[in-house]
């Protein structure tokens, strides 16, 4: 039973991170731009607001869901606001030459970061999380440990995403590389 959730976790999971959205989007521009750990690190800030959701639905967090659903439009145009600011630094950004950046400690938590605030701006995704659950039929009564296994399981399934998807972007960068 308790491999069971956490397994289901990682199909949950799985199902959360495919689609590309503006995390997705964002992984992939930062994986090309500046390497492998940038597009990781982004992916995982998403993965943090997933894991967030996911503890809401399955700990049964009413609370916290009812303020979400409640302030679903607020919530939407904050994030909204967000990704457009985004998407303006981004056209007016100068070109990369090519060569990776040096990283530091303040950029790496700007990729994490930024992915998260995306991520936890999307009130929709604990709904989503909702259907997953009833759709696996996991009991909103499930023990903490449990519903720890199942986030972990969350957690695992959406990097196993972010790794594939930026190392395919690393991929992509150099078979362009030789075209």
């Amino acid at each position: 039973m308790i491999l069971a959730l956490f397994e289901k976790g990682v199909l949950i999971g799985l199902l959360i991170g495919v689609p590309v959205g503006a995390v997705g989007t964002l992984t992939v521009e930062r994986t090309y731009r500046y390497g492998f750990v940038a597009g990781l690190k982004t992916g995982m800030g998403s993965s943090i607001a997933d894991c967030i959701y996911a503890a809401c639905g399955a700990l049964g967090l009413t609370m916290v869901s009812e303020f979400l659903l409640q302030h679903l439009k607020e919530i939407r145009v904050a994030g909204g606001f967000l990704i457009l600011g985004m998407g303006i630094r981004f056209i007016f950004q100068k070109e990369n030459d090519g060569t990776v950046k040096q990283e530091g400690k303040v950029q790496n938590w700007k990729y994490f970061f930024t992915a998260f605030v995306v991520g936890i701006t999307n009130p929709a995704t604990i709904l989503t999380f909702l259907f997953a659950f009833s759709y696996f039929q996991i009991l909103n009564e499930i023990k903490i440990i449990q519903g720890i296994l199942l986030v972990a399981g969350v957690f695992v399934g959406t990097m196993i995403w972010w790794i594939a998807l930026s190392a395919g972007a690393v991929v992509w960068k150099k078979m362009i590389a030789i075209v």
